[in-house]
């Protein structure tokens, strides 16, 4: 499913409203994230650090975690946004932990990453370009 500018839009306004709260007292650099669902609900996320820095959650996994956690686990795309000072800066992809949580619940031919920068420039990508010869639960069947 390819989704429209307007949806695409959308769900980057979302995501820049939760970078807005992001806490993020040590690096500075807020994230928020919204995860558009195939039955059309959103769910967003911001990221959230910890002065354990392991602790640390992304905006990312917020959103698909809090989707999960709901009954929730199948999605169309997510729009990610990042910057300093709470405001978005140039596109922020994904880091390798949160592609690695999408691999587990989003097909990579269909899955939609959007980006969005402080110019409003959109780019948009399956999830096998952001994370090719993925490790995905198929690995784990046994024959």
């Amino acid at each position: 499913m390819t989704l429209d500018e307007g949806k695409k839009r959308e769900l980057a306004a979302r995501a820049e409203e939760m970078l807005r709260r992001s806490y993020v007292p040590y690096s500075g650099f807020s994230v928020g994230a919204a995860l558009l669902c195939k039955n059309g609900e959103i769910f967003t996320g911001c990221n959230i650090e910890n002065a354990s820095y392991p602790a640390t959650n992304c905006a990312e996994r917020t959103a698909i975690f809090k989707a999960v956690s709901e009954g929730f686990t199948e999605f169309t795309a997510i729009a990610v946004v990042g910057g300093f000072k709470r405001r978005i800066e140039s596109f922020c992809p994904p880091c390798g932990v949160c592609r690695q949580v999408m691999a587990e619940f989003c097909d990579p031919e269909t899955f939609q990453v959007i980006l969005a920068n402080a110019e409003g420039e959109l780019r948009t990508m399956a999830l096998k370009e952001l994370l090719p010869m993925s490790f995905t639960p198929d690995h784990l069947q046994r024959e």
